[in-house]
């Protein structure tokens, strides 16, 4: 399934209808060249499950931590900055993967390997609309 976004103002309902496609998916593995939009999708999917927060690109901490109104956790990686899969596990990576919580990844390519068989995958690609592939 392919969703196309053709300006920012569609992006509330590119986040509902990729949420809703996954009811029950809690990892999500975002692909896409450097500017391609991941954390911008990741902003609309946080405001979209009830995020408050701001959300920002964890590309130099490798990951934040979102809390929603109900205050359940949120997770939002970026592992464009690995260098070893050691470092990964040094994060505790498995405990937030296997929380139950969600879990938006930027750059996952990095870490294939380590990714839950039932994450999903989205691609995303485009360069004046963007096109998310899942």
């Amino acid at each position: 399934m392919t969703i196309t976004c053709h300006t920012p103002e569609d992006l509330p309902s590119v986040a509902k209808q990729v949420l809703s496609a996954f009811p029950a998916s809690r990892v999500f593995a975002l692909y896409g060249k450097m500017g391609a939009g991941k954390t911008t999708l990741v902003r609309e999917l946080c405001r979209e499950l009830g995020v408050t927060d701001e959300v920002q690109s964890p590309t130099f901490s490798i990951i934040n931590e979102y809390k929603t109104g109900a205050g359940e956790s949120i997770f939002h990686f970026d592992f464009y900055r690995i260098n070893k899969l050691e470092e990964v596990f040094d994060i505790g990576y498995e405990e937030y993967i296997y929380s139950g919580s969600f879990c938006f990844i930027e750059w996952p390519e990095l870490i294939v390997g380590l990714l839950p068989d039932d994450s999903v995958r989205l691609e995303i690609s485009g360069e004046n609309e963007r096109v998310i592939s899942f």
